[in-house]
């Protein structure tokens, strides 16, 4: 069955002709409104610009030569305005190749030479049409994905907080003395039911992050403080397995003072980050040690370049098992779970890179299987604007 633009998707195929010239715009019109198409016209570039932002079309018909604003400026403001919807641009020229080139790398989807032949014309508006249906079906499949595992996540935490609530109130002895058996067995419950809230909590984050929906409250943080606070948190849990922490957070630091170490950051969400990875390298080490290293350095060292910015390097090492050159490679991905008998989730490393780039950082890992490993989170200091 062919395909033809116009009422599809329930609703009519809205194009936008851009052109100075009247004859052109006719018959351009004429020949789409009789595809039942509802055509919206604009003879400079400035007057198409105002009636994408207030009304986006399904797809833009761009003359390439106009007077003030060419059609190769208006393509480039188009995609540069991440707030719009994708919308296809046919742009029609009678430039030659070189130029056809340019315009393509502005973010034009085709083109079409002048004279401009029917059948052609109606093929490539078809075409990419077509592209604009797939791209808006796709988001809308995305965008209901999120919402419904939003909603899963939110609804599963109440039950899940519940029970934990009730678990501390039978091991408590509220509802009656209990049985050295039973006890044992609602420790296990309780830890049961406390890593699901952290498993459902943590998909919540990471989801609310990529859906755009995370809204950062950022203020000046002290690193060193967050860092200790990090550290007394975690301590039983390094206790427990024979090891040590170290703290080496930069007092010895050549002309360091703690203003050094001070980002603009949300501070709940630099606690989970940090929560997170040192907890990480708890679990993954049976022996030895883990080290949190705080460092300030210029741009020069941390990024490559001397722009005068300033950085805060955090590094967390541990003597644990270490991790394969394979499972680097994707580590920080979502729900990609490694190999070793102890992997998690697949979300907590996923969601600490979401943290870290939300606060315009990078994270890394360097790790030798058996050697234990060293990640490194880079974050702007206070001196440093985040957009």
């Amino acid at each position: 069955m062919s395909y033809s633009p116009g009422v599809t998707h329930n609703r009519q195929d809205c194009i936008l002709v851009v052109d100075d010239s009247p004859d052109n715009v006719l018959l351009i019109q004429t020949i789409l409104e009789e595809e039942g198409c509802k055509i919206l016209t604009a003879d400079n570039g400035h007057s198409a610009l105002a009636q994408i932002e207030k009304s986006p079309p399904d797809l833009v018909l761009l003359d390439v030569m106009m007077p003030g604003m060419d059609g190769y400026e208006v393509t480039r403001r188009i995609r540069a305005n991440k707030k719009l919807p994708f919308i296809p641009i046919l742009l029609i020229t009678a430039y030659d190749q070189m130029s056809l080139v340019q315009g393509l790398d502005m973010g034009a989807d085709d083109f079409i030479r002048k004279p401009v032949e029917l059948d052609e014309l109606l093929a490539r508006v078809r075409a990419l049409l077509r592209l604009k249906h797939t791209m808006d079906e796709r988001d809308q499949i995305a965008r209901q994905r999120e919402d419904l595992v939003s909603r899963l996540t939110h609804d599963l935490r109440t039950p899940l907080v519940a029970a934990a609530k009730m678990i501390s109130l039978m091991q408590q002895g509220a509802l009656g003395e209990i049985s050295p058996a039973m006890r044992e067995a609602l420790a296990t419950m309780s830890r049961s039911n406390e890593h699901l809230l952290t498993m459902v909590n943590q998909l919540l984050e990471v989801y609310r992050y990529e859906a755009g929906r995370k809204s950062l409250n950022l203020y000046p943080i002290n690193l060193q403080e967050l860092i200790r606070e990090v550290a007394k948190e975690l301590i039983p849990l390094v206790d427990s397995k024979g090891l040590s922490l170290k703290l080496n957070l930069g007092e010895e630091q050549e002309g360091s003072t703690s203003n050094n170490y001070i980002v603009e950051g949300d501070r709940l969400e630099l606690y989970r980050l940090l929560t997170n990875l040192v907890g990480n390298a708890i679990s993954y080490t049976d022996s030895g040690w883990i080290e949190i290293r705080l460092k300030a350095a210029a741009s020069s060292s941390a990024e490559g370049s001397d722009d005068g910015s300033t950085w805060v390097t955090i590094e967390i090492e541990d003597t644990g098992v270490g991790i394969s050159a394979e499972e680097q490679a994707f580590l920080f991905e979502r729900f990609r779970q490694g190999n070793h008998k102890r992997a998690g989730s697949g979300l907590g490393l996923h969601l600490s890179r979401q943290i870290v780039e939300a606060h315009q950082g990078t994270i890394e890992v360097k790790s030798r299987v058996g050697k234990g490993s060293i990640f490194t989170v880079r974050l702007p200091s206070k001196h440093t604007a985040i957009a």
